[in-house]
């Protein structure tokens, strides 16, 4: 061999290591963008998926899919208009916890269509909830999950005051306050 041909091997080389490794560099920025982005929506995806690199393909669709959809603010009426809804809602958990978890899903459809997310099944109602409000569509699903168990055969109280608690939580961040929408907080049985 020729010290032409050496180094034409050695720079080849170089190149393709260097390619590997401007390649898992940006997988790995990917992954720690993705990772900071979705909380622990990233890491349940990637449980459900089973594949770290399909999860993130699923989580990039929801986040492209939301940048399609106008998703806007409330105005300030109709986000007064909401928080007096909940505060009736609430009040009528202590008379009534299953019809107030039923009324407290609906308010939050109610919300979410109204700032312009699709109403479509449950499922994707969450993913795409997921994209600008990570930290809070767990609790989102746990209510929900309360809520269908309550319809199908009835929960403990304590369990509908936790789900109407969840459901505070993503309403809340629906809403897009600084501060709870509730003074009083649920307790077993009633609100304090």
């Amino acid at each position: 061999m020729t010290t032409l041909q050496i180094g034409l091997i050695v720079l080849v080389a170089i190149i393709i290591v260097g390619g590997i490794v401007a390649w898992s560099a940006m997988r790995r920025r990917r992954t720690e963008q993705l990772t900071e982005r979705y909380g622990p929506e990233y890491q349940r995806t990637v449980e459900t998926k089973g594949d770290q690199r399909e999860a993130e393909r699923e989580l990039e669709a929801r986040q492209k899919r939301v940048e399609g959809l106008e998703i806007r603010r409330l105005s300030n009426d109709e986000r007064d208009d909401y928080l007096a809804r909940w505060k009736e809602t609430q009040a009528r958990f202590v008379d009534d916890p299953p019809a107030a978890i039923s009324e407290a899903d609906g308010l939050v459809q109610d919300v979410m269509q109204a700032r312009g997310y699709p109403m479509v099944d449950f499922e994707q109602r969450a993913a795409d909830i997921s994209v600008d409000h990570p930290h809070v569509v767990e609790e989102y699903r746990a209510a929900h999950a309360t809520a269908e168990k309550d319809v199908a055969g009835g929960v403990e109280t304590e369990d509908l005051r936790q789900a109407m608690v969840h459901y505070r939580a993503l309403f809340d961040d629906l809403l897009e306050t600084d501060a709870p929408t509730s003074e009083p907080e649920l307790e077993a049985g009633g609100v304090r």
